[in-house]
């Protein structure tokens, strides 16, 4: 017997439990250990019944997604679920924590699924960029039906033990602590039962897959409701037709069908970019030379200076996680309006169901509001939230540094300025720290962490856990103009200024971005934004002083880039392309012949690779992959591209240099030599 599974016998039950920290994934060692203690129950004559469960802090959490793309190692999960369904022996899950894409594979092949009210099943292998390749696509559907089944496996989201259970996805639900004692008894009735009729398995189901036999109108009307959402992804599509295979074929077609698609799908760019970024997300909290030894100071209470759209969204985040969060303003009027706003925004959430009128009560009773900064003396942070003026915050931090308690981290939300020469303002450089919090602050999960000259580990360490306390991901950086993710996606909106006045219109620009995969287009984006946002105060001719001149704010007034109607529907606009030609002849730029979408993309996205590889080779990212999770995280650069960095080594390092010296920019030394070698940035 395998050292992470054992075995053991009580009554007529056996019971299987497997010991793999952290989570119990699906790797080798434990689908060996899985094979094994199956085999050593079922040759038991004392056995006539078994529960399957784990040890530590949760059920089968998943497949070992390193091995995705790689030879199985046997015994493969078939293997496995021969032992589990075809045997004359009935099967219980006993399921606690999370039972996962495989792990609820895994159980989805027990005869039956006893689960306690705090689990969470699901399957979230379209998270990943591909699908469940186990038999999930074919067992869930003959559980909850069609419908349901697309729901449930093509947004990957996890369903609650009691959700499940109203489902028919699990059977029964245990008293939280007393698991494996009601698994027992349950499995023991499944013993009585077997022995008067033939064992019941969820690949013998055939009822709810029948009703949508023939019907293949539900998954073209499915694929037309979520079109927007599965945009640019491959593995929704796969999914659909798995489940359609599991409603028009037997279990067996249905499950060779399920494997085609499954392989389909991991040997894609897609899936590759997806998992890619599943890892790089989880390695921005890792940072070098900052270890578990390095102390992290207790975050109990928090100050924010600055009521309005990013200070209160900013408080949220604490009030969220339950920390008491003190809001100051200059005045009464802007004081009340923020509260108001944060407490408008709980009680909408709570109106579509997401929250209790009681958990919002206790939210807004951690907000304690005041009009003197003299009230933050207490707290651990201190977070300023004011606006975008060096003089001004370097005036605030140092009037902190007079209030605030001795070891008090003080933090700024700045998107651009110098956090150093904030820090210099206060006579406690070390304890100064930048918390870029992306807009809208409560929802957007980026959280750059900016790290001063003088910063010390402790404060590091401490703002990166934070991060996700918050629920934030927290992405480490050095002091530069923008930081990681504005500054090298200004690249974008430069390249765009540029390229309009060469020829292309702004909507063959944005709909080649859109294409690409981005939600919008750099000229919808900052119609909607509102242009007097950055093109007002110019000493020099831009698209934008010269839109707003006119009058032309965006789609907040008399339209921008693009004409709007009542309903804020975009067309072409006279009046841009008149301005767009104007000031290409007031620069004397000269008209390009025909631009192809794809030149559209090189010419606004491979300056942004140039400056993030700039990025990197000065040490303001830690690695490449923080660059990409900034970028997806930030600006919604679409996850299936994998990023910036992962998109410039599919496109290949080589045609990316020599498209920047077509466009006349020069490559970053870093760039050149990763090309010239024929290294990566990501692989």
């Amino acid at each position: 017997m395998s050292a992470i599974g054992s075995t053991e016998v009580i009554g007529q039950v056996g019971i299987l439990t497997i010991d793999s920290p952290p989570v119990n994934a699906l790797g080798h060692a434990v689908r060996v250990a899985l094979h094994e203690g199956l085999a050593e129950l079922l040759a038991d004559d004392r056995v006539k019944g078994i529960v399957l469960t784990c040890a530590g802090r949760t059920f089968f959490a998943g497949a070992d997604i390193t091995e995705l793309g790689k030879p199985f190692k046997e015994p493969n999960l078939d293997v496995v679920f021969e032992q589990l369904e075809n045997r004359e022996k009935p099967v219980v899950a006993a399921i606690f924590g999370t039972a996962l894409g495989g792990g609820f594979e895994v159980a989805l092949a027990c005869h039956r699924r006893i689960a306690v009210p705090s689990a969470k099943v699901g399957l979230p292998e379209v998270l990943l960029g591909v699908l469940p390749g186990a038999g999930g696509t074919q067992r869930l559907p003959r559980l909850v039906g069609v419908e349901a089944a697309l729901d449930i496996i093509t947004t990957g989201k996890p369903v609650g033990a009691k959700k499940a259970h109203d489902l028919g996805l699990v059977d029964k639900l245990a008293e939280e602590g007393k698991l494996l004692e009601q698994a027992i008894a349950y499995c023991e009735e499944l013993i009585v039962e077997n022995a008067a009729a033939p064992l019941w398995r969820v690949r013998d189901l055939q009822d709810k897959v029948e009703l949508s036999r023939g019907k293949p109108e539900i998954y073209a009307d499915f694929l037309k409701k979520n079109a927007r959402a599965f945009r640019g992804f491959k593995a929704p599509f796969n999914i659909v037709k798995t489940i359609e295979a599991a409603a028009e074929l037997s279990f067996d077609e249905g499950m060779k069908r399920e494997w085609e698609l499954f392989e389909e799908l991991v040997s894609s760019t897609e899936s590759a970019a997806q998992r890619y970024f599943f890892f790089a997300e989880r390695s921005t909290a890792k940072v070098p030379g900052i270890g578990k030894d390095v102390e992290k100071m207790p975050i109990k209470s928090v100050g924010v200076l600055g009521a309005g759209t990013m200070g209160g969204g900013i408080t949220m985040n604490f009030l969220n996680a339950g920390i008491p969060v003190t809001l100051v303003e200059t005045n009464q009027a802007a004081l009340d309006r923020g509260v108001g706003v944060i407490r408008k925004n709980y009680e909408n959430t709570a109106a579509k169901g997401r929250m209790t009128s009681e958990q919002v009560e206790q939210r807004m009773a951690l907000i304690t509001p005041s009009l003197s900064k003299n009230d933050l003396g207490e707290t651990d942070l201190i977070i300023e939230a004011v606006f975008e003026e060096l003089g001004l915050k370097k005036e605030i931090f140092g009037e902190l540094d007079q209030i605030a308690k001795k070891g008090a981290i003080l933090a700024s939300n700045t998107s651009f300025l110098d956090l150093d020469a904030i820090a210099a303002a206060t006579r406690r450089p070390e304890d100064v720290v930048g918390l870029h919090f992306f807009s809208p602050a409560n929802v957007m999960r980026l959280l750059e962490v900016v790290r001063g000259a003088k910063t010390r580990p402790e404060v590091v360490a401490t703002a990166m856990n934070l991060g996700k306390i918050i629920g934030k991901v927290p992405v480490l950086s050095g002091v530069c103009h923008g930081f990681i993710a504005n500054r090298v996606m200004a690249e974008r909106g430069y390249a765009a200024d540029q390229l309009v006045l060469e020829g292309p219109t702004p909507q063959q620009i944005d709909k080649a971005l859109y294409d690409y995969g981005f939600a919008m287009g750099p000229f919808a984006m900052i119609d909607l934004v509102g242009l007097d946002v950055i093109g007002r105060g110019s000493n020099e001719r831009t698209l934008y002083s010269d839109l707003v001149a006119l009058d032309r704010l965006g789609q907040k007034k008399n339209g921008g880039f693009y004409d709007y109607d009542e309903k804020r529907n975009a067309t072409p606009s006279p009046v841009a392309a008149k301005v767009i030609a104007d000031l290409a002849a007031f620069k004397g730029v000269t008209a390009k012949g025909e631009t192809s979408d794809e030149q559209i993309v090189a010419a606004l996205l491979y300056p942004v690779v140039n400056e993030a590889a700039k990025v990197l080779e000065e040490g303001i990212a830690l690695r490449a992959s923080d660059i990409d999770v900034a970028c997806i995280l930030g600006y919604n650069w679409p996850v299936y591209t994998g990023g910036p960095m992962f998109w410039a080594d599919t496109v290949g390092l080589t045609k990316i240099v020599d498209g920047l010296k077509a466009m006349g920019i020069e490559p970053a030394k870093l760039l050149l030599e990763k090309a010239e070698s024929g290294a990566s940035f990501t692989r």
